[in-house]
């Protein structure tokens, strides 16, 4: 792009019903940009009142993702780093309730002059100063708004985009609109009256698309994509398909195919683009047709909900990619390992995986398993409240403590393996404070964390480094007090934090390792995270 030019803004809408796929859309073409030679940079908003997803059930939201800098943020943040390969931070998402939260703090310091606060101008330009702020020092910032034209708390950003592109200037702005063509089986057609519908309700508020990306589950004819374009009031060569692709990583490929960095550029001025995605399509075709195959038994406890697990279960495939495996996840109820035992469940399966969670419910199923993993030399990985477990598990086996427990499932047990610090050191070098009364919102140890690594360790042998850098979600620590003990009964400190634990192993096992991070959050598709691609590695080398 030229020297001086200001940040170019494309605003990504959708329309007719969620979940569509916005964020994948959006994350497509902003890697089609960056693999161009862009700078570029994405952000999402998010319409509904909480101030964050920190507090949400993942029944509710799914997976809450961590950014660097200590943001609990929209799942749709992890889709932008795993396709862009970069480090995002809380600026790069933002509420509803973040946006009224600023505007009425600064209203409680008199700094509107006694004025009266309304959603225009004081909300809108809330929303659009924080817009531009997330576009500095791009050539690109895609943004995603979130929701559904039509929905009534979306009106504000929808609003602040619309004034955005008049202050920019439409050489500076795009608009992006994502909506359904569905297949009526009845009458064996594809009907573009959802879409007609849609662009009407963004046009009635003032905004006139640039292009649409269309989801369906079948092609569309040439006649249907110069109806769409002539009532929609888009030029022809700005409507996109989007298709049901074997994995979301093809998407980006399936945009360049159809030549969508064309009109893109001719509406924002960047001049010719040619993305390089020959190391991208190697690994695609490694995701849809790799070579071996290895099965991970994943014990967790929200299985039927898999979108909380996205970071989790898009770094295996990052993994395999690179691998050219397949990692099968074996999915596995830690509650129905509860009733009926841990071998029924993962007697076929290459390697263990504890995941993460919140609350006593199936952690004794997640214990069985990690005994099953530790007894039976099957590599192993905890995360966060897994590794908890597997310390929890190997003291009241091992070390014969039966009321070894956390105190996040039993405040009055006498062994508290697993215990709440009052005080800590947070990403950003603050000390704060929490105890069993503190919000649960912002009282998490937050954001990415220095680790120092122990030498002839897995955890060494799998970054290469004495110093490492990963993001951790949680409230509760392994308690300093039983650290000599675990460490002359084969348990090793392989990696600490602030003297905090960070990381154990245990000694004359194949593979055994739990992690208080969340190695998952730092896993991107062209470089997969190094704890998960290690436990693969010896999953496969083990099995």
């Amino acid at each position: 792009m030229k020297n001086n030019q200001p940040t170019k803004y494309i605003f990504v809408t959708g329309g007719v019903l969620s979940s569509l796929g916005k964020g994948i859309a959006a994350a497509s073409i902003a890697t089609l940009l960056k693999q161009s030679g862009l700078k570029v940079s994405m952000l999402k908003v998010d319409p509904y009142i909480n101030i964050d997803p920190g507090t949400m059930s993942p029944l509710e939201h799914g997976e809450v993702f961590v950014t660097d800098d200590g943001g609990e943020s929209d799942l749709d943040l992890g889709h932008y780093e795993r396709f862009l390969d970069v480090t995002l931070s809380s600026c790069n998402n933002f509420t509803t309730g973040k946006v009224y939260q600023a505007v009425i703090e600064r209203e409680r310091r008199g700094e509107y002059d006694g004025k009266t606060i309304q959603v225009i101008p004081h909300i809108v330009n809330e929303i659009k100063d924080r817009i531009k702020k997330a576009g500095e020092g791009q050539d690109v910032l895609l943004v995603e708004i979130g929701g559904t034209v039509g929905d009534i708390e979306g009106l504000p950003f929808l609003e602040a985009i619309r004034e955005l592109r008049s202050e920019l200037g439409w050489i500076n702005s795009m608009f992006i609109h994502l909506t359904l063509i569905p297949y009526l089986k009845a009458a064996g057609e594809l009907k573009t009256k959802p879409t007609q519908h849609s662009v009407g309700e963004l046009r009635r508020i003032g905004i006139s698309p640039d292009m649409l990306i269309c989801r369906s589950e079948h092609p569309l004819p040439t006649e249907l994509k110069d109806k769409l374009a002539y009532f929609c009031g888009v030029k022809r060569d700005s409507v996109m398909e989007a298709l049901d692709a074997k994995t979301i990583y093809k998407v980006p490929l399936n945009f360049l195919n159809q030549n969508i960095l064309k009109p893109i550029s001719k509406s924002l001025d960047l001049g010719e683009l040619k993305p390089n995605m020959s190391k991208w399509k190697k690994l695609v075709k490694s995701v849809i047709a790799p070579k071996d195959e290895i099965t991970i038994a994943f014990v967790g406890k929200y299985i039927n909900l898999k979108e909380s697990y996205k970071s989790l279960t898009e770094s295996f495939i990052h993994v395999g990619a690179n691998l050219n495996t397949k990692v099968t996840l074996n999915w596995v109820d830690s509650e129905e390992i509860e009733k009926n035992g841990a071998k029924r469940y993962l007697k076929n399966s290459d390697g263990i995986l504890v995941a993460g969670g919140f609350g006593s419910r199936g952690t004794k199923g997640k214990i069985k398993a990690i005994k099953y993993a530790r007894v039976n030399k099957v590599p192993f990985l905890g995360i966060c409240l897994g590794m908890q477990l597997a310390l929890i598990e190997f003291a009241q086996n091992v070390l014969k403590l039966p009321d070894a427990n956390s105190i996040e499932f039993d405040k009055n047990c006498k062994n508290p393996i697993i215990y709440l610090i009052d005080e800590f050191i947070d990403s950003s070098g603050e000390q704060q404070i929490r105890t069993h009364k503190s919000p649960l919102g912002g009282t998490l140890r937050l954001g990415s964390y220095e680790c120092n690594v122990k030498k002839n360790t897995h955890l060494r042998k799998a970054y290469k480094s004495a110093k490492i850098s990963e993001r951790h979600r949680h409230r509760y620590e392994a308690n300093p007090k039983y650290r000599e003990l675990f460490e002359k009964n084969d348990i090793v400190i392989s990696g600490e934090s602030h003297g905090l634990v960070d990381a154990i192993e245990l000694k004359n096992h194949p593979w055994f390792l739990g992690v208080q991070f969340h190695p998952e959050f730092t896993s991107h598709l062209t470089s997969p995270n190094k704890t998960i691609l290690h436990f693969v590695k010896n999953s496969i080398k083990n099995r």
